[in-house]
């Protein structure tokens, strides 16, 4: 590379993500393969439009690679083109969620059921700050404050209340199974589409060890990066009536012209996925979750929900006096990397919450097993009793 200063920090970067313990729950290691995709000379093309119908000319190879990610993701997951569609332009997981949004809510007092940020939600679910809940009135659920596990007769009465167009199930940091035929039966009682937010948990469905919604959904968005390994982009899947709305939200209404390095990196990650090895791969991510969860808390910390069906789980640290902020920094100093995060009631600032959101992905990339899972709770513990015992 030419370019000297951006060459250093390429390779200062690369040498951080080689030495720390990686526990980001929303991070992974993209495979070489597509490295190549998101590097290659499809960063040089414009291919504004769908597959047959693009506004510039040279794109027969870019309609081929396309069409190969949308017929990749079907499979996948296992979905019958006469059912289902998918959309491979949305640039991330909140560009994806408003395209379904704008798509199928009213643009004047339309309303979005999801859970409350500070539970577990993400901020594209209509939080306040967000321009989803700038343009749509969010409708927001809880956890049961005694299980800190979603209670679906909790869920119900609100919706039959508030009745809701859209219910969102699917979280940023929840950490346990989520029973999507109990949504399907409120978002009907209450007359509602039915959106699933899979970003977290794609991998793991598509890995046949977490519960698919398809049977349920009318819409599902999931982010590409995170336990599917892939590049940083999204899918949006939607039923056939409704794929022309989405499809014209993402292009002309949200986007212009695609990022086909990062379709064709999407292509190769799904390919992946569907290797018989990713499915231990998929379970060993699962199991690294619950031996870290189990090791920390027979070491005395308590894991919110108390446990994990997942990839990651939250560590509640100021129930021993430490804040979030102290205790990701304790840790990134010691070379292990995690967030901090709400935890459920959460009644401290979401910039030094009560605690901190851990998950296994890139280390299972890496190769690590419940053995070393084990080895790792003994580092967080040894990190996180110094901050203990300074207060």
């Amino acid at each position: 590379m030419n370019d000297r200063e951006v060459e250093q920090l390429l390779e200062a970067e690369a040498k951080r993500q080689q030495d720390v313990v990686n526990l980001i729950a929303s991070e992974n290691y993209a495979s070489e393969d597509v490295l190549k995709a998101l590097g290659s000379t499809l960063t040089n093309k414009y291919a504004e439009g769908y597959p047959g119908a693009r506004y510039y000319g040279g794109n027969v190879h870019i309609d081929a690679i396309e069409n190969l990610a949308q017929q990749r993701a079907l499979e996948l997951f296992n979905l019958s083109p006469a059912e289902w569609s998918v959309n491979v332009q949305a640039l991330s997981g909140t560009p994806a969620n408003m395209a379904v949004y704008s798509a199928l809510l009213p643009h004047d007092g339309g309303s979005i059921m999801a859970l409350s940020l500070d539970q577990g939600g993400h901020l594209s679910h209509g939080h306040a700050v967000s321009m989803t809940g700038k343009l749509w009135k969010q409708i927001p659920y809880t956890l049961d404050p005694e299980t800190e596990i979603i209670n679906h007769d909790i869920v119900r009465d609100i919706a039959l209340k508030e009745k809701p167009n859209m219910i969102v199930a699917g979280y940023t940091a929840y950490s346990r199974i989520v029973d999507w035929d109990a949504f399907r039966a409120i978002a009907d009682e209450c007359d509602a589409l039915l959106h699933v937010d899979a970003s977290h948990i794609a991998g793991l469905i598509a890995g046949g060890v977490y519960p698919s919604p398809f049977a349920y959904a009318d819409t599902v968005v999931m982010t590409t990066h995170k336990t599917l390994r892939g590049p940083r982009g999204a899918l949006i899947f939607s039923r056939k009536q409704l794929s022309d709305k989405i499809n014209k939200a993402v292009f002309p209404g949200l986007q212009g012209g695609p990022h086909m390095n990062t379709i064709a990196g999407i292509a190769v990650a799904l390919h992946e996925a569907m290797q018989p090895e990713f499915q231990a791969h998929a379970r060993q991510v699962i199991d690294n979750a619950k031996a870290l969860a189990t090791a920390l808390e027979e070491k005395g910390w308590r894991i919110v929900s108390g446990g994990t069906d997942t990839h990651l789980f939250l560590v509640d640290t100021f129930i021993r006096g430490i804040g979030g902020q102290a205790a990701s920094d304790a840790l990134e100093k010691e070379g292990i990397i995690v967030n901090k995060n709400a935890i459920p009631f959460d009644t401290r600032s979401p910039m030094d919450p009560s605690g901190i959101r851990i998950g296994t992905p890139a280390e299972t990339t890496r190769g690590k097993n419940e053995e070393d899972m084990r080895a790792i709770a003994e580092r967080i513990d040894s990190i996180l009793k110094v901050l203990e015992h300074d207060n």
